[in-house]
């Protein structure tokens, strides 16, 4: 732990700061280089900046970096605390602080391209050329845009391969788009040329028009065709029609109450933090984005907070900002996103219905997207997350240690320990324990003394990071609010920062829910922290079963051989180790008894002869 009184510098800070007036205003930090490395608001400036210069043991890692990089400060005082956020967000995007979260906003143009060729092709571009092709934009979403190109291609059949038309007409077989009815496919040499024509045709008035003229056009044109008995073109209308209405169909996303919103949610794991916003208009989404932010200052409400601030920094604001968690100062933030909109906007948290389905959508593609970015596998990330989020821990729990106690009747009483890695079985720190001070059948005591003996192998290995020496974000025990109970004054009177929690079972043995001490946590309406619950607590399970079985039968096979007189636990080690079985010992002959290390004629007789000790016989 850090004192700001053992360092010089945070000393003086500190007075400083204690100096200063209980007054809304903006303070900025600045380095021995005098370069702003953090800037931020407070409702009061005393109070605010003087905890930067406290104890650090309850900050962050990037806020300890941050204070360490401090040489000194300065403030100005507003009006009010509105005022004050105005001027943070002001002077963050002017100078761009080190230790503020910044988002780049690499948005440029994007266009759809209806190629100037033969048998025109609808592609994605970047830049409109002066190549006589076809532009449509620009648009400020590559989603968009990659999303309309690639619903006018499959609607109106048009090619995607690579192939050049007319020059590769009847040299191959048509793919598999054509197969399955994605594809006019003019490599066949059966199609008319007028029939491609009218295709990009409707599909040009598609992409400007959407879905519901193209729809409108299209059937009055395909009763123009019935009517003039032309019902192969109106056939291939009705088609087009349908298709249109599919997709549509797929667009739609339950939003009856609301037309127009951003949703943004944001998963944590190794190396950084993923914010995703999904945008919807209209009932749909038409653009969604993702941001990558290695630290974060403080905790996720602060989080949300900045990232709101600066996000609308660069983009318009809609009437509702809907987000995954608590926001700090969003009243605040209303007034400021209302200011900037001109009209009132609402900033919601939702808990049920399908408001907070869309989000916890949001809330997977974050986790999905920070995964690939860190090349780790999108699902354990998510329930990493989801698990961390259902048990109120401040940062998911990355490393889990689980623990059960394993016996019979209170005979060879062991307990297993696993480890799951950013969801993941870490099967090199597997570890087991064989019970040494308790006797019977008592399994809170058991496990008092294993939590006790792994706290202490810590202290031994600490200084190694791995194994022993590296402290679990969370323990989770094979056992119910007794076990969590038991265990919990351990782990408090250790001081080691560790989330303790039991896994409950149902009558039939399966994960029920999460036990907390004096009350359970239901696991039903988390279904990726259900998955990975269940798999730890079986995985636990099977472990400790398996070390008690391999305990178990040594324990048989000692006591059956050295029942016999002459064999002690040393020649019964290596007479199985020799002979495999205790059965095959046995129907070993002399001779062969004899030949085994540490073995001698008057003892192999004894096996022979049943011959038990003094103590065993009747």
């Amino acid at each position: 732990m850090v004192i700001y009184n053992e360092n010089p510098k945070l000393r003086e800070l500190r007075e400083k700061s204690m100096k200063l007036p209980l007054l809304p205003g903006v303070y900025i930090m600045r380095d021995s280089r005098d370069r702003i490395i953090y800037i931020g608001k407070a409702k009061a400036l005393k109070n605010r900046v003087s905890q930067y210069f406290g104890s650090q043991e309850g900050h962050t890692e990037k806020v300890r970096r941050m204070v360490e990089n401090v040489d000194h400060f300065e403030y100005i005082i507003t009006d009010t605390e509105y005022e004050a956020l105005v001027l943070e967000c002001s002077l963050i995007k002017q100078h761009k602080p080190k230790y503020n979260i910044l988002l780049k906003d690499d948005k440029g143009y994007h266009y759809i391209k209806i190629t100037n060729e033969p048998y025109p092709r609808i592609v994605e571009a970047k830049k409109a050329d002066d190549d006589g092709a076809t532009y449509l934009g620009p648009y400020t979403s590559s989603y968009t845009v990659r999303q309309s190109v690639d619903e006018a291609c499959k609607i109106f059949k048009i090619p995607t391969c690579r192939r050049s038309f007319p020059r590769d007409i009847g040299k191959g077989r048509p793919c598999l788009n054509y197969s399955i009815g994605l594809c006019l496919a003019p490599c066949r040499g059966r199609l008319k040329k007028e029939i491609y024509d009218e295709a990009i045709s409707e599909a040009k008035d598609f992409l400007r028009g959407g879905t519901n003229t193209s729809v409108a056009r299209l059937t009055e044109r395909m009763n123009d065709c019935a009517e003039r008995l032309e019902f192969e073109k109106a056939a291939r209308l009705r088609d087009r029609i349908r298709a249109l209405q599919k997709v549509t169909e797929k667009q739609k996303v339950i939003m009856n109450s609301v037309e127009e919103q951003d949703v943004i949610a944001l998963a944590q794991g190794a190396g950084g933090t993923c914010v995703e916003v999904f945008r919807f208009q209209g009932g749909r989404l038409y653009d969604r984005e993702q941001f990558l932010i290695d630290d974060i200052m403080g905790e996720l409400p602060m989080c949300r907070s900045e990232f709101i601030k600066q996000y609308y920094a660069m983009r318009d604001v809609p009437p509702r900002v809907t987000v995954d968690g608590e926001v700090d100062e969003s009243g605040l933030l209303e007034q400021f996103l209302s200011e900037k909109r001109g009209r009132k906007v609402k900033i919601t948290v939702p808990q049920k219905g399908e408001q907070q389905k869309i989000v916890e959508m949001c809330r997977q593609n974050a986790a999905e997207y920070l995964a690939q970015a860190k090349g780790r596998v999108g699902e354990t990330t998510a329930a990493v997350d989801e698990l961390g989020r259902l048990l109120g821990l401040d940062s998911p729990p990355e490393y889990i240690e689980s623990y059960d106690i394993s016996n019979t009747m209170g005979e060879d009483n062991v307990a297993g320990m696993i480890v799951f890695e950013n969801g993941r079985p870490l099967k090199s720190a597997y570890r087991r324990f064989k019970i040494k001070t308790v006797e019977g059948q008592d399994d809170y005591g058991s496990m008092r003394e294993v939590i006790t003996r792994r706290l202490l192998e810590y202290q031994e290995h600490k200084d190694e990071g791995t194994g022993f020496g590296r402290l679990p974000d969370l323990i989770l025990l094979d056992g119910g609010t007794g076990h969590v109970n038991a265990i919990r004054p351990i782990i408090e009177a250790s001081g080691l920062p560790i989330a303790l929690f039991g896994m409950v079972k149902d009558s039939k043995h399966k994960t029920r829910a999460i036990a907390a001490g004096g009350r359970e946590i239901s696991l039903t309406g988390s279904r990726a922290a259900f998955t990975l619950v269940s798999t730890i607590q079986d995985e636990v399970h099977r472990f400790a079963i398996a070390y008690h079985h391999a305990s178990h039968g040594k324990s048989v096979i000692n006591s059956t051989l050295t029942q016999i007189e002459g064999i002690g636990p040393a020649r019964a080690k290596e007479l199985i180790r020799h002979f495999k079985t205790v059965s095959a010992v046995y129907n070993a002959s002399v001779e062969e008894l004899c030949q085994v290390k540490g073995m001698n004629r008057k003892a192999a007789e004894n096996i022979k002869a049943g011959k038990l000790k003094t103590e065993f016989k009747q």
